[in-house]
């Protein structure tokens, strides 16, 4: 990288070791030209709110950030063109509809159609990168939240997803990848000597990824998934749900690895706002047994069963597709809802994508980077 022309994608949460930031490094680095700054969802600060369109901005009035999440998604070759390479630093969740991959896999496609060289400074998976969970996606319901047919709990890294959708679909790309040195893919995040930086605004704990791959499917119904609370994707409910009656509807099924609380929230912004609301806290008791998309699924289960009056599926638009349904849109198809809605179990959905994801688990062995121990 030295004496090049640098663009950079990532933002204010990554940083090193020692929690210096990633555009402090590069900023302050004598050999290095940082011309651009890119920004993924939620903006190069990391403040702003899911799904809220951000535009493009100057970093302290010299560089310009150019946004990748509102009026485009795909960074423009004008802006590439000023530049020698592309450096990306963003941390992942492990979670397919985490959409920052999105956002680094189409930089990735832009600088190869016009011969840009790109660097990945891979990160840990912070959910580990041996479990893989989850529906791939089917075709016709590719979106932001899901570019490639990947399962929704993927367990890979940026770089090792990335460098297999180049290969599995032709796109040349010349990516220079710097590992996360010492990675051990059964390491979760806490296992690790990485500090845990918010990586989104509701994203704010390690305990909170945990939960993400399965709590994250109430995005696509009425149901608040704790936007607004101290714990999103931890805490949820609605006006409507009597909280000690779902807490023990949820404790006869069988949830392994996670156990749940009676709570009551006012949510200060999304749905629900300044509204009461029972609800239930998920806890994680044994994480290498909990299975968060299986769970996911049998709370949604369940709330239709207890509540059939007021459940809703929430309606488009959402993540800028704006005909199909949200929650098809997050779980990859739409025949996983209209199993629940016809009272199938989850034991039973979840044998249906099974062969699935075995093809994929043999796909993804030659894309991996890390040792297991």
């Amino acid at each position: 990288m030295k004496n090049m022309k640098i663009g950079l994608l990532t933002n204010t949460a990554c940083c090193n070791s020692m929690l210096r930031p990633t555009i402090s490094l590069f900023e302050n680095h004598r050999r290095i030209d940082l011309k651009a700054i890119f920004a993924p969802e939620h903006g190069f600060s990391g403040a702003l709110q899911d799904q809220v369109k951000s535009s493009d901005s100057f970093h302290r009035n010299r560089i310009k950030i150019h946004s990748l999440y509102g009026k485009k998604q795909i960074p423009e070759h004008e802006a590439l063109r000023k530049v020698d390479a592309v450096i990306i630093d963003l941390i992942d969740i492990g979670t397919r509809y985490y959409t920052f991959t999105w956002s680094a896999m189409l930089m990735i496609r832009e600088a190869a159609k016009i011969g840009k060289k790109v660097f990945i400074l891979d990160r840990p998976n912070p959910l580990n990168g041996v479990t893989v969970q989850g529906p791939l996606i089917q075709s016709g319901y590719e979106s932001f939240v899901g570019l490639y047919s990947i399962p929704i709990r993927h367990g890979m890294t940026i770089a090792e997803l990335c460098t297999m959708f180049c290969r599995e679909n032709d796109i040349r790309a010349d990516i220079h990848v710097i590992n996360a040195t010492g990675w051990r893919r059964n390491n979760y995040a806490d296992e690790t000597h990485m500090t845990w930086t918010v990586p989104s605004p509701n994203m704010p704990h390690f305990s909170t990824a945990l939960v993400y791959p399965g709590m994250c499917l109430l995005e696509g119904t009425n149901v608040s998934e704790g936007r607004g609370t101290t714990r999103p994707f931890e805490t949820f409910g609605a006006p409507w749900v009597v909280p000690n009656q779902l807490t023990q509807a949820l404790q006869k099924r069988s949830i392994t690895g996670a156990d749940f609380r009676p709570t009551y929230f006012i949510p200060t912004f999304n749905k629900y706002r300044g509204q009461l609301c029972g609800g239930v806290q998920i806890y994680v008791t044994n994480r290498r047994k909990f299975k968060p998309v299986l769970t996911g699924l049998e709370i949604i289960r369940t709330l239709i069963r207890l509540y059939p009056g007021k459940f809703q599926w929430r309606q488009p638009p959402y993540e800028f597709e704006k005909e199909k349904m949200p929650f098809d849109i997050l779980v990859g198809n739409s025949w996983v809802r209209k199993a629940i809605e016809n009272g199938r179990a989850v034991t039973a959905i979840q044998r249906r994508w099974l062969t699935a994801l075995k093809n994929f688990k043999s796909l993804r062995k030659k894309y991996l980077i890390y040792s297991q121990s």
